[in-house]
């Protein structure tokens, strides 16, 4: 009995150590001060939280900020280099590593590239080089060039085409008359008076560039040669238009070749046909000597007063076309042709400076159709 009730006692004695007020208040002072500290804990951690993402928005913000002005700055290249846009001396082309410095550029003090010459881009890869528009002619394999013959040598002309050199045409590099295919012989370098002489105006194509800088061409074909009885004229090698033909039949009667070079010939359609046979016909001969200089009778170099009108009507709106430093091609000659015709003007007044202003103010406002193969001119080459 005794047992049992301090058994009893010492249940008592721990239900009231357990459940007395004085024991849960300070559990729940304790609790509520941890879930205080919980709380503040949380506050602080949410409030970096979105601290953190309004950080990440003005970094996304000014991330997006800088790859619109990145693809802006590269949209403005591409459009630069597609476009073959004019640069002026001091214009910055690109920003530092992105393209190799060529010729008309130069790195400032920032690391930019930027023009030195006022020239048209040109970009191979990651090399981008600025063209002068009034540099002198650098050939380029396969470019049709019209050019003077300056001197003979060993086996070779110099050729005068508007360069810092002459250019090279040998004799092998040359069509015999006749068109015969064979190998060249001392006794063809002992004639080589007869095939072209100082003076003599020669229509070709580059063949080779060398490392040295000297350049080839040659004359291997039906359409190149000998140019005669024609007027020849220089204008700035920049404004020839390159097109896949260089040699054009205009529909004014007018036969004209625009050298890449910058050196022109004008001819009459009708007289270079009638040349053209009697050359292949006197060719064709059983006594024909290769060894003895054609003489082309007069009556064949006859040329009309109203050719001549029109072969000065073409070569003065040439002139115009780089006095406006215009493109000089086809359609732009023909323009100005029919322009003059329609204000009624003679040839001399062509090159008169009211009459130039008035016709440049017309054509700034053309568009001209760059397909070069409009009047298949193809079949109207030299033959």
């Amino acid at each position: 009995m005794e047992n049992n009730n301090n058994n009893n006692n010492n249940l008592n004695n721990i239900s009231i150590e357990i459940f007395s007020p004085q024991k849960r208040l300070p559990l729940k002072h304790t609790i509520s001060q941890t879930t205080k500290n919980d709380n503040k804990i949380k506050k602080e951690s949410s409030l970096k939280s979105e601290q953190n993402d309004k950080d990440m928005v003005m970094l996304n913000v000014d991330d997006i900020k800088q790859e619109e002005e990145e693809e802006e700055i590269n949209n403005e290249d591409n459009e630069l280099f597609q476009s073959k846009r004019l640069v002026i001396p001091g214009q910055t082309i690109s920003r530092e590593g992105e393209y190799l410095k060529g010729h008309g550029t130069f790195n400032d003090g920032s690391g930019n590239l930027v023009a030195s010459v006022c020239g048209t881009l040109d970009k191979v890869d990651r090399l981008v080089s600025v063209k002068a528009l009034k540099a002198r002619y650098h050939g380029e394999v396969g470019d049709i060039i019209v050019g003077r013959i300056t001197e003979i040598t060993s086996k070779r002309w110099k050729v005068d085409v508007n360069s810092r050199l002459d250019y090279i045409l040998m004799l092998s590099a040359i069509n015999l008359p006749g068109g015969i295919q064979r190998r060249r012989t001392s006794a063809d370098e002992l004639q080589m008076r007869s095939f072209f002489v100082e003076n003599d105006l020669v229509y070709a194509e580059v063949q080779m560039v060398m490392g040295d800088g000297s350049v080839a061409i040659h004359t291997r074909n039906q359409k190149y040669g000998k140019l005669q009885n024609g007027h020849f004229t220089k204008v700035i090698p920049s404004l020839i238009k390159r097109s896949k033909q260089h040699f054009y039949n205009l529909e004014c009667g007018v036969d004209v070749i625009l050298g890449i070079n910058g050196y022109i010939w004008i001819a009459d359609s009708e007289q270079q046909r009638n040349q053209q046979q009697f050359i292949q016909k006197h060719e064709k001969e059983p006594t024909f000597d290769p060894s003895i200089p054609l003489i082309i009778p007069d009556d064949i170099k006859q040329v009309s007063k109203e050719s001549r009108d029109r072969i000065a009507r073409v070569k003065n709106s040439i002139s115009l076309l780089e006095k406006g430093f215009l493109l000089i091609h086809q359609k732009s000659i023909m323009k100005v042709y029919k322009l003059s015709l329609k204000m009624k003007l003679q040839s001399k007044d062509l090159l008169h400076p009211q009459f130039i202003k008035q016709i440049l103010t017309v054509l700034s406002t053309t568009d001209y159709d760059d397909d070069d193969d409009d009047n298949n001119n193809e079949n109207d080459q030299i033959n």
